[in-house]
This record gives structure tokens, sequence and C-alpha cells, in this order.
């Protein structure tokens, strides 16, 4: 196992130009979810080099992956997920460049020493965590069914491993009042805009009541066509979030209430939307994370986890999780404080620190992988763990 360990290691250090070059590429090609042509046929192509057999169009996607080393015997199937799409107006200000350059270096170093080893090994290329859910589609598309580990790296401003994620529902409120002139019979209308407003003065209300670890966050989409005119569309879009699924939706029941008591307020009238994404929160399995901790150490990256009170975003992985063991680690790539979805962030993933990172997660995810396929008691460990908690 260290010897295997040690090869897929020199195999990453002899592809690292070819992964920052991946890296550098999506990058400067920005793609939104689902929309990631280019990056997704980079990835394919470079896996095809690799001798994987891969499907690329895999749950009704266009740019999922589902790529499989053909070396296949009895054991257990570890899978090596990747992220490639873009924020909307910010580029590649989460990192999913570096996620997918370290992916794909992970499952080539593993795939050049899996002739040796037991078990599976695939490569899953997840499009649209941005607010699409390409992992929760690949889930019930049941990509995952016959997976027995899965496992990613994701860019930040600490090195951490079984840190959690937040649940999160994506709702779209529109309100219909009526329109008239807002200076000469401004009592003929409904104002739908007063209403997107009075939800969320509501919710600033409610702020005070409501576990510190949530969040409600949402912006106005629609604030009608023109100030002499009382608008009779107004929209506004909101994320609810949560460390527990089910403090989440209690949320959710929250958001529709004000939202009912604005409408009720102006005499508008609600259209309440489950839209976009819907992700469960991480559960990080922690027999997997201490061996991906064991690996990261053993080649000098040591932990930096953030203080108790620091923040959480959502990921799809939440849901891959809560069906297969699986760790969603991160490492760090820029000062402490910059913040993901920044401009600052941005140019932390295309620096020399963020792709020295990428190599380094790359290491551990191969290193973690070949400990699953080889070691049965860690596999034993990593299922019993996930089982109880089910």
């Amino acid at each position: 196992m260290e010897d295997a360990k040690q090869r897929a290691c020199a195999r990453i250090d002899e592809l690292a130009q070819m992964l920052i070059g991946v890296s550098r590429d999506i990058y400067d090609h920005p793609e939104l979810k689902f929309e990631e042509q280019h990056a997704a046929k980079l990835l394919a192509t470079k896996l095809e080099e690799g001798g994987f057999n891969v499907d690329l169009g895999v749950a009704g996607l266009a740019t999922a992956i589902r790529a499989e080393y053909p070396a296949v015997s009895d054991g257990p199937t570890v899978a090596i997920l990747g992220e490639y799409d873009a924020l909307p107006g910010l580029g590649h200000a989460c990192g999913h460049n570096l996620i997918a350059a370290a992916g794909l270096g992970a499952a080539l170093a593993v795939g050049a020493v899996k002739s040796e080893l037991p078990g599976r090994l695939v490569f899953f290329g997840t499009p649209g965590e941005e607010g699409g859910g390409g992992k929760v589609i690949m889930v019930d598309a049941g990509l995952f069914n016959d997976v027995d580990a899965a496992m990613m790296f994701h860019p930040a401003a600490h090195t951490v491993v079984d840190w959690g994620s937040l649940a999160i529902t994506e709702v779209e409120l529109e309100f219909h009042g009526k329109a008239a002139h807002a200076a000469g019979s401004p009592e003929k209308g409904i104002n739908a805009l007063d209403a997107v407003i009075q939800t969320f003065n509501a919710l600033n209300a409610l702020r005070q009541h409501i576990k510190d670890s949530a969040r409600i966050h949402g912006i106005i989409t629609d604030g009608g066509a023109k100030p002499n005119i009382v608008p009779e569309h107004a929209a506004a879009n909101f994320y609810v979030r949560a460390p527990e699924t089910e403090y989440r939706d209690e949320l959710l029941e929250k958001l529709r209430h004000c939202a009912e008591g604005a409408a009720l307020a102006t005499g508008a009238k609600l259209d309440f939307n489950i839209v976009g994404h819907s992700y469960k929160a991480m559960r990080p399995n922690h027999v997997l994370g201490q061996a991906f901790t064991t690996n990261l150490e053993s080649i000098g990256e040591s932990l930096s986890p953030p203080t108790l009170s620091a923040g959480m975003g959502s990921t799809d992985m939440g849901d891959v999780s809560q069906v297969v063991p699986s760790i969603h680690t991160y490492i760090k790539i820029c000062d402490d404080g910059v913040a993901a979805h920044s401009r600052a962030f941005a140019q932390a993933a295309i620096s020399k620190r963020g792709l020295d990172a990428m190599i380094i997660a790359a290491k551990a995810l191969a290193m973690t992988a070949i400990d699953v396929l080889t070691d049965p008691e860690l596999a034993a460990r990593m299922r019993e763990e996930f089982n109880r908690a089910h």
C-alpha cells in the first residue's frame, strides 16, 4: 500500500504541469451551471488519455461525467469527484477550476497503479454545483448506488477535513398586484413591490429568533418598471440555510408566513415557489476523514481549522454524503479573512499558492482512495460509522 501511494504521488508530480494547465484552462473559460461544455470535454479527454472508460452526458446532464478505470476486481468502489462550474460575474471565485484539476490528478494517479489494487475506481464530473444540484440529480439517477466511498477537495481560507455544510433551499417569491398611475390614481393600484419590501422587513424582525448558525438571505429580482407605475409584479429570490435539514424546512415555513403576511397586508397575490437547488446538510465520515488527514499530514500539509463560530456554505455533496460515506475536504489557498465568492478568492484560485494546494489535494485524495481500496478494516469501520448515522 505504501509503495502504491508513493508511486501515485510520483505520478502526480509527473502530471503537475498538465494539471496546472487544465486548471488554468478551466479558469480562463468560466462556464455557468450546466453550460460547462469546454470543461467537461477537456476532463473527458484527459481521462480517456489516462486509460479510463468515459461516459460524458450521464444522468441526463450533458456535462456530467462518469469515468471508470477498466482494471476491476472484487473490493470496494471509490469515487473521486470534480466540479467545474463558475459563478455569474465572478468566474471561478469558488475555485472549481482547482477542484476539477485535483480530482483529475487523483484519478489518473490511482489509475496508474490500479491494476495492482482490488476494487473499482470511478471519477465523477459533477456539473451545476452553483445552484443546479448536479450531484443531487446524479444521486437520484442511481449513479452512487454501488459506491463505497466518495471524496473531493475544495479550496478555502482554512485547511479542515471534518467540516459540515448547511442544508439549503432556494425560493422564488412572486407578488401580483394591480398597475395604476402612481401619482394620478395610486389608490386604484395594488403595489406588488410593497409586498416584497414587507417580506424583507418581516424577515429582518425574524432574525432575532432564529439560530445563529442559520441563514435566510435574498435579493429583489423584479421591483417594477417605472416610478410612475404602481408595480403590478415584483419578485425576490431567497436562500434558506441551516445545519440541519429539518431546521431548514422549519425556516422555509417561517419565510412562507412572512410572505403570506405581506400579501395580506398589501392585497397582492403570492406565488411561493421552491426552485433551483435544494441541498441536504453534509454528513462527513470521520473514519474516512481521519485517513485523509493522515495522508495530508504525511505530505506536509497541517490542519488549520476555522473557529467554531465560522460560518458554513452549502454544497450538493451533502446529498452524496447521505447515501455513501463521504468527505468534502478543504485546503487553504489564501489568507484568513478572504471570503469565498469574492474577487480576491478568484485571484487566489489561479495563484501559485492555489495551484500548489491543488497538487497537494490530488495527492491526499489519491492516497486516501488507495487506503480504502486496500484496507478492508478501514472500509468496514467507514461503513459502520455511516450505518450508525442512519
